[in-house]
């Protein structure tokens, strides 16, 4: 055979292998979670019915290591953490079952990192579903990814009911580009190769349905070139999605252009059966009001976006939720 016809019919094999592998992994990874959560019943239990203490749990981290001294994760304070895990979502029964399917060093970095069991799920799940290694969901709890979604809201111009109604759960108000390692003042060519040259770490932040098509991507309309910033194709929302960066804060004539990128790539790129491309203007920073007026007679899908080149402070998030939760109750 042939070196084709070997990566044809022995690929199969090694892809059965592979997957084998990963359920192994899962199983595994599960029933170890299913083991700590019943040591942190029990340790709980106990605290509660006899008094059991630090000084209890340290003697019984000895004596699991003198008896099965190849059991690792077994200190005291990995002792704590279980019975942390335990009592944190004994009463959500749903989490608790979500929360198996990630592993110990996620679990552990959601019990320290986050403040209540909605944020927690909220990681969880995105965890699953973008399929985060421990590195990228730590990024994500320490760039306030989980405040940012709820205070974003983002507004898209009055096209969108062409679109599906979960697209602007596809897009924030704000991107964190702490990656990118840049300081003031910015050029937009700087901006843009930046985030081409950390485009895996950009579409971290962006989200796992985005595949990067190319920048300064050339559209030809009459006889002449024009030129999109980045533009992405979204897998779920079925459109293109183009990217125009400027490093000043909005201002309505930039929306003019964009507007004539997302018709050219309408009517020159899109497939049949797809949706209208949707445009984003990655600013500086924004007044809204001035956004809302811009974008009401807007007659493209047009966000506007604002990003940061240092990663937010998490406590003045947290109070503006506070401040919007309070708002929403006296409205």
């Amino acid at each position: 055979m042939n070196e084709t016809s070997y990566d044809t019919n022995f690929g199969l094999v090694v892809s059965m292998i592979r997957e084998a592998q990963q359920r192994a992994y899962r199983a595994a990874n599960s029933e170890l979670i299913n083991l700590y959560w019943k040591v942190g019943q029990y340790l709980s239990n106990k605290m509660h019915a006899d008094g059991w203490g630090k000084g209890v749990v340290v003697q019984l981290a000895a004596y699991i290591q003198s008896k099965e001294p190849n059991a690792k994760g077994f200190s005291d304070k990995n002792l704590w953490r279980m019975k942390q895990f335990y009592e944190t979502y004994k009463d959500t029964p749903e989490l608790s079952t979500l929360s198996r399917e990630l592993s110990w060093s996620h679990n552990i970095l959601l019990l320290s990192k986050c403040t209540t069991n909605e944020e927690r799920e909220y990681y969880i799940r995105k965890s699953l579903y973008e399929n985060y290694s421990f590195r990228e969901l730590e990024r994500q709890v320490d760039s306030s990814d989980y405040e940012r979604t709820l205070i974003g809201g983002a507004k898209l111009s009055t096209l969108s009911r062409v679109l599906p109604t979960t697209v602007t759960q596809n897009f924030k108000e704000q991107y964190v580009l702490d990656f990118l390692n840049l300081g003031e003042p910015l050029r937009e060519d700087d901006l843009q190769k930046g985030l081409v040259r950390e485009m895996k770490r950009f579409i971290l932040e962006l989200g796992k349905d985005f595949l990067f098509m190319g920048d300064e991507y050339r559209l030809q309309v009459g006889g002449k070139d024009f030129y999109i910033d980045l533009l992405f194709y979204h897998r779920s929302l079925r459109c293109l999605v183009a990217f125009e960066l400027k490093t000043t804060d909005f201002k309505p004539e930039y929306l003019g252009q964009l507007n004539f990128y997302l018709e050219a790539l309408d009517r020159d790129v899109k497939k049949p059966g797809e949706n209208p491309s949707i445009g984003v203007l990655l600013c500086k920073g924004k007044d809204d009001e001035v956004v809302e007026y811009a974008l009401s007679r807007s007659m493209s899908p047009t966000m506007v976006s604002q990003y940061e080149l240092a990663l937010p402070n998490k406590e003045i998030l947290q109070a503006k939720l506070r401040e919007l939760g309070e708002t929403n109750v006296i409205e």
